[in-house]
């Protein structure tokens, strides 16, 4: 059976993915949470999100590779991406369909994912 699932985050670092899920969960959007690069995209064709949000620099495997094999997917490729990075804007790779660098205001993450998921 799958999860009734808005947003998945794949986030590894705890206080940023608790943030995150806490704003989100504020707007009534329910959140889910992976730590990893590993296995990202099994849990995502496992839950089914409306939106996925991904940090770029993940254990096991980058940002960048799961974002890659998304857009590869025919089933998921046209997932909606919010792309996170610590590291600044610059050399982001392409395919995403927002990007957001942290840290980051609550607003903007709210208006972002509002308008990735058609409710704003």
């Amino acid at each position: 059976m799958t999860a009734n699932v808005d947003v998945l985050l794949i986030e590894d670092e705890p206080s940023i993915a608790e943030a995150v899920r806490f704003i989100l969960s504020r707007e009534g959007w329910q959140c889910e949470q992976w730590a990893e690069g590993s296995g990202a995209v099994q849990r995502i064709r496992a839950l089914l999100p409306r939106l996925v949000i991904l940090d770029v620099m993940l254990p096991g495997r980058s940002g960048a590779e799961v974002l890659a094999e998304l857009r590869a997917d025919p089933q998921l490729q046209t997932l909606p991406v919010l792309l996170l990075s610590a590291r600044g804007m610059a050399n982001l790779p392409e395919g995403a369909d927002r990007t957001l660098a942290k840290p980051f205001a609550n607003a903007d993450l709210r208006a972002i994912v509002r308008d990735l998921l058609g409710t704003g």
